[in-house]
């Protein structure tokens, strides 16, 4: 994969796949850890950088797993921030497309350290290790906010230890047949959903039957599932664990990353993680 930033490079040494730039890459562009010609406005008739002199936020996607182009997603997650906010990612892939993988990354002492935001889209069902479920959670309860997506609610369900779910505020073992959801918006103000349909219909995606809500939910839209006799499931919602933000949506899968009203609301829930709404 060619990447094209416009700020720093960085790397983790892990055995695993990790890549790290400024903003989003497009198809090409010079090898990772070449200077794009004129950053920061520097070189004739080069590039200006919108940010400059802002502080620039370290996030790090953990990304991987089973039954998802995750690569593709992220690449529109950083697509869609380039001209938000100064990121600088990291993003980590782990696994190829099994399920019972352990991050390396997390049994590392303090592996959150030096990051702004992590964005969990991982999915590792058969996963049921409590030290490192444990170790997951302290990054949050350590102050760093996250961003949750679809399959994560699903990454280490063999557990018997709530630690991570704790974190994400809901418990969800299967969802429903895919089909088009009907998603509605809760009257709960929140800058998330400021600006979505009342009512909106995703493109075909899985409604995940949510088996326990903790407290600290809010939850934002909702949808009716029929083959759980009508139950309805939060499908976007925000935890605060311990103090710390944490957004969440059982949504986005495959084509649902394409959907423009998911597409917007993923942006304004990545201002609000940073508080930067």
């Amino acid at each position: 994969m060619m990447m094209r930033g416009t700020g720093r490079l960085f790397a983790l040494a892990l055995i695993t796949t990790v890549v790290s730039f400024s903003q989003a890459p497009p198809a090409g562009g010079p090898p990772a850890g070449t200077p794009p010609a004129g950053r920061g406005g520097r070189g004739r008739g080069g590039p200006v950088d919108k940010f400059a002199g802002q502080k620039r936020i370290k996030a790090l996607v953990v990304s991987g797993g089973c039954c998802h182009d995750y690569r593709g997603q992220d690449k529109i997650l950083m697509d869609l921030m380039a001209d938000e906010l100064p990121v600088d990612w990291t993003i980590l892939y782990e696994g190829g497309t099994g399920g019972d993988v352990k991050v390396g990354l997390y049994g590392k002492p303090n592996w959150w350290e030096g990051f702004d935001l992590i964005v969990h889209n991982e999915c590792y069902a058969n996963v049921s290790d409590e030290k490192l479920l444990q170790q997951i959670a302290a990054a949050h309860k350590a102050g760093v906010p996250s961003m949750i997506f679809h399959c994560s609610l699903h990454s280490y369900r063999a557990a018997t230890v709530d630690d991570f779910r704790e974190v994400i505020g809901l418990m969800s073992h299967r969802h429903t047949r895919a089909h088009n959801i009907a998603v509605k918006v809760n009257g709960t103000e929140s800058s998330i959903t400021k600006g979505m349909p009342a009512e909106w219909s995703t493109p075909t995606d899985e409604l995940y039957v949510i088996e326990k809500v903790w407290p600290g939910v809010t939850p934002l839209a909702t949808a009716v599932s029929p083959e759980e006799g009508n139950a309805v499931y939060p499908v976007i919602w925000t935890n605060d664990f311990h103090g710390t933000r944490v957004f969440g949506t059982s949504l986005g899968h495959g084509e649902t990353w394409n959907d423009p009203v998911f597409r917007a609301m993923t942006v304004r829930a990545f201002k609000w993680s940073l508080k930067r709404e």
